[in-house]
């Protein structure tokens, strides 16, 4: 089903895959199965929503909420929702996420210029928070973690889904657990992850330069 035009004030998430350029290398092969994965994850999870819409470029989502009578909340509510499924139905495939997501004036429009090629132009300061905060925002988004940009953002946002934690300029969304009680936890085990790299890396210099 094609996406219909939109225009309005909305949250928009823009989620692509982790290590992808390290996937493209070789034959390829393994980043061709990561994108089959991603398109029908997110077809999945788009085909019976009646809030959320998007599509999908390449290795990267672009999703909104389209129904305008919800709440500030309730568009919220149903974009975490559609980014949730996605992501733990990849997870389950070993492929990973990060993705960003932002509020405010959001912009699609489906132009067919002539027969074989088309536009489609995406505008708007929520798309482009998106985008920039996915691409280069900081700190650098590590692989699997979901944030909302607070630019535009209710203030009591972050205190409405339990799975919701501010940091800084960011409110990080937990996707990944079953309860919020286990939030400190996860980030104390994710954390020790890269530290436990870290000390990898500088085991075998030591080894190899003694």
């Amino acid at each position: 089903m094609p996406v219909q035009d939109f225009h309005g004030n909305t949250f928009v998430a823009f989620t692509d895959i982790s290590g992808f350029k390290e996937m493209m290398k070789g034959d390829g092969t393994r980043a061709i199965k990561a994108l089959d994965k991603l398109n029908q994850a997110g077809f999945n999870a788009l085909n019976n929503n009646t809030d959320v819409n998007g599509f999908f470029i390449s290795d990267c989502g672009i999703l909104f909420v389209k129904n305008t009578d919800l709440s500030e909340s309730e568009k919220l509510k149903a974009i975490l929702k559609v980014i949730k499924e996605i992501n733990k139905k990849l997870l389950s495939q070993d492929i990973m996420l990060t993705t960003s997501i932002a509020y405010g004036q959001f912009s699609y429009h489906q132009r067919i210029e002539f027969d074989g090629i088309s536009k489609n132009p995406i505008y708007g300061n929520a798309y482009v928070s998106a985008f920039l905060d996915n691409e280069t925002g900081t700190p650098k988004m590590q692989p699997g973690q979901c944030r909302i940009v607070t630019n535009n953002l209710s203030e009591n946002e972050s205190t409405n889904n339990p799975y919701l934690k501010k940091i800084r300029n960011h409110i990080y969304y937990y996707w990944m657990l079953n309860n919020p009680s286990e939030i400190e936890t996860f980030e104390k085990a994710y954390k020790d992850t890269y530290q436990l790299k870290y000390k990898g890396m500088l085991s075998v210099l030591q080894q190899k330069s003694g």
